[in-house]
């Protein structure tokens, strides 16, 4: 996945409280294996009517917020099932990070185990994002992994918090497995440490 560092964005304003996996991504786009073309079924039954035509009222389908990579969201977002479609959605649509005033658990260790960072803000914080981003669609928001820093379109910066270790594969750009394969050396170094240890323990031991 791509590494997360500095990202600086339009933001898209969803002014919705405990929005659930199922909204997110709609069950029928379960069955898919892979990511590819996921991004269409993000937020289904609010973008599109019952015959499949955009909704111009939705957020995501109005033109001020196109290219937008941050999206503003409400209280317990992600809420309902552990879906990892729910993320791959966003992802797949183009966001790379979610400020929120909280998240439920298990989507936000999925978003950051799948390259979404999910940035818990003050509700004070996000309301002020809400109304700027409503009535200027333009401003742009910065985001600084490796500072935990969000600096709003008036220049402030507030900080986030982050897990140690998934802060640094996101800015790697390393699933865990990734990050296992980038130990190999380390790891091949200490197991070979161990082997020795073991004969000199097992010889002495023989000596007795």
């Amino acid at each position: 996945m791509p590494p997360f560092t500095v990202l600086t964005a339009t933001a898209a304003p969803l002014r919705a409280e405990n929005v659930d996996t199922d909204q997110i991504i709609p069950a029928r786009y379960l069955t898919a294996v892979t990511k590819a073309g996921m991004g269409e079924g993000l937020f289904a039954a609010w973008r599109y009517d019952g015959e499949g035509r955009p909704r111009p009222d939705f957020v995501l389908n109005r033109p001020e917020y196109a290219g937008a990579r941050i999206l503003i969201a409400g209280r317990n977002f992600g809420s309902g099932s552990s879906r990892e479609h729910a993320v791959w959605a966003l992802t797949e649509y183009g966001f790379r990070a979610v400020i929120s005033p909280g998240f439920a658990d298990i989507f936000y260790n999925n978003a950051l185990k799948n390259g979404l960072l999910p940035v818990v803000l003050p509700d004070a914080v996000v309301n002020r994002l809400f109304d700027r981003v409503e009535a200027q669609p333009d401003s742009l928001i910065t985001i600084d992994l490796a500072a935990q820093t969000v600096r709003l379109p008036d220049g402030e910066e507030v900080t986030f918090a982050i897990d140690p270790y998934r802060k640094l594969c996101l800015l790697q750009g390393l699933d865990d497995l990734g990050y296992l394969l980038a130990q190999e050396e380390a790891i091949a170094a200490y197991e070979k440490e161990l082997g020795r240890a073991w004969r000199s323990w097992k010889k002495e031991l023989e000596g007795v």
